[in-house]
């Protein structure tokens, strides 16, 4: 009386085949979960007894060993109730499922025998669809997600009797060849495969624009550049002038995701359990993430004892967010250097070691100092800040840290309200960049690369072809501000952005004066008055 059944885990942001087996033996009636089970697997013993019993099914009365194999791997969460439930009933011989062995099945059993979702389950079955599975099971509520994978039969189970020749039927009253004949399921699958539609995508917002931020010309110039290029950005100035409404319009003028970055997106939000709380489909705008300055180290990256992703991952192919810099805590920002040069994040457990990928636009806003009007003039408000507390303020932010942001750019507050005819808007900005990106999807087709901002060492030196007049200007510039290496590559990796959007394929000296104009940090002193 042995029966194996496949299911599947997450394992970080991927899915991880599982395979269930059951034994029923003789002996005292008990049940044993093995293969490094945690407490919400243990427990699944008491909901999948009381949803068979509710169910009109019998729950066998004899010794049960369940084994999650591998048995090496730590497993989490509650997506082995139905796989556990139904190798039960087919052990005991009340079940018996066509194809059962490439068919995934993946749920959460309530104690009446409802089925409830689990996250996850796009990269499970993805998984499947990648390990030549036709079909899964999964419940009511994971159709739409399973459905945005093609070439997988999905099957909808809203309640455990629906296993049933007839819903509610009891299987004690009917013929062995009835009670597990596969018509019951079958019938299932073909209403399932009928009813289910095409869930619609994502589609981009565009309640937010550029031509609602006056002014600010240099700034939206910068933010064309970021988002052509893929490069870091600061914003820098005095409160009320714009940092935020400027960021949060930046994903507007990013182009949309390409189909293998939607599904590597949709994958990670629905790891994280956050694919409900969008509108279906896959998702073709990029993600915008903004965490609050108390978030720890372990809610920026990921973490916990199978860690899930964090605010990094879940920004991945999008915009990373930090507003007030320096009001994060310093161990927080710390552990952001890995993600910025990797693109990816790597967390060690005593058991294994989990991978997410991380590649984002980090943008960043802060105030020139505590009370925020250091540098002003009246009749604005002058700054109170001692050299000393503005020095101290801007160590908050580590040099090696302020060193992988491409771009410092000041946002000065304007001398006097100004009516701005006509207002740089998203559409041509998105449109400059989409035009500088096809030329960079053109230049490293066939390559790991896809933006400049992803360029080093020998890559770099290859692509960034600087005239003579250019690369004198950028080393007097190496000397007069004491710029590292990384600063200087990161300039140069500016310079081929603004070069490509000027639709050049050299690097010229006006795009090497430009790039080193967006590195304000690097030009002046934080205590200078």
């Amino acid at each position: 009386m042995y029966s194996k059944v496949s299911s599947a885990c997450l394992y970080g942001i991927d899915g991880v085949m599982i395979e269930v087996e059951v034994d029923l033996a003789s002996g005292i009636p008990q049940t044993s979960v093995v293969g490094l089970p945690d407490s919400a697997i243990r427990e699944a013993v008491e909901r999948v007894r009381s949803a068979i019993k509710n169910c009109g099914f019998t729950f066998p009365m004899q010794r049960i060993t369940i084994n999650l194999a591998p048995a090496d791997i730590r497993k989490e969460g509650t997506a082995f109730d139905l796989a556990i439930a139904i190798g039960l009933l087919a052990a005991s011989g009340q079940v018996q499922l066509p194809g059962l062995d490439r068919l995934l099945i993946i749920g959460e059993l309530a104690l009446d025998g409802a089925l409830r979702p689990v996250p996850g389950v796009l990269a499970m079955v993805d998984l499947a669809r990648r390990n030549g599975f036709h079909a899964v099971l999964v419940p009511e509520g994971n159709v739409e997600e399973a459905l945005l994978l093609e070439g997988m039969t999905i099957y909808g189970l809203q309640h455990l009797k629906q296993l049933l020749p007839e819903s509610g039927s009891d299987p004690s009253k009917q013929d062995q060849a009835s009670c597990t004949g596969p018509a019951a399921l079958e019938r299932l699958i073909c209403q399932s495969s009928r009813d289910a539609s095409t869930p619609v995508a994502e589609t981009a917002n565009t309640a937010e624009d550029y031509c609602d931020v006056l002014g600010q010309h240099h700034v939206k110039r910068a933010l064309t550049i970021a988002a052509a290029g893929m490069h870091n950005l600061l914003l820098i100035g005095p409160p009320g002038t714009g940092k935020t409404m400027l960021i949060r319009r930046l994903p507007g003028i990013l182009p949309a995701l390409t189909p293998e970055e939607s599904l590597e997106v949709t994958k990670i939000y629905s790891a994280a359990g956050l694919l409900r709380q969008h509108t279906g489909g896959l998702l073709t705008t990029r993600p915008f993430r903004s965490p609050h300055h108390t978030i720890s180290a372990g809610g920026l990256i990921g973490g916990g004892s199978i860690p899930k992703p964090g605010e990094v991952s879940l920004a991945h192919r999008g915009v990373l967010f930090l507003d007030e810099l320096p009001e994060f805590s310093r161990t927080a920002l710390e552990v952001l250097r890995q993600p910025l040069e990797e693109r990816r994040v790597t967390i060690s457990r005593s058991r294994a070691a989990f991978t997410f990928p991380a590649h984002f636009l980090l943008t960043i806003s802060l105030n020139p100092c505590p009370c925020g009007f250091f540098g002003s003039e009246p009749p604005q408000q002058l700054c109170t800040c001692s050299p000393y507390r503005i020095a101290q303020y801007r160590e908050k932010i580590s040099g090696p840290l302020l060193d992988r942001i491409d771009m410092h750019v000041e946002v000065p507050r304007p001398p006097k309200w100004q009516h701005d005819p006509r207002p740089l808007s998203s559409n041509e900005m998105r449109l400059e960049v989409e035009k500088a990106v096809s030329i960079q999807l053109e230049r490293y087709a066939g390559s790991p690369y896809r933006r400049n901002g992803e360029l080093s060492g020998a890559a770099l030196r290859r692509t960034a072809r600087i005239l003579p007049e250019a690369e004198q200007l950028l080393q007097t510039s190496f000397g007069a501000l004491g710029l590292s290496m990384r600063a200087y590559d990161r300039i140069i990796k500016l310079s081929r952005t603004i070069a490509d959007l000027a639709a050049s394929s050299d690097i010229r000296a006006e795009h090497i004066a430009e790039a080193i104009q967006y590195r304000c940090l690097d030009r002046r002193s934080p205590s200078a008055s």
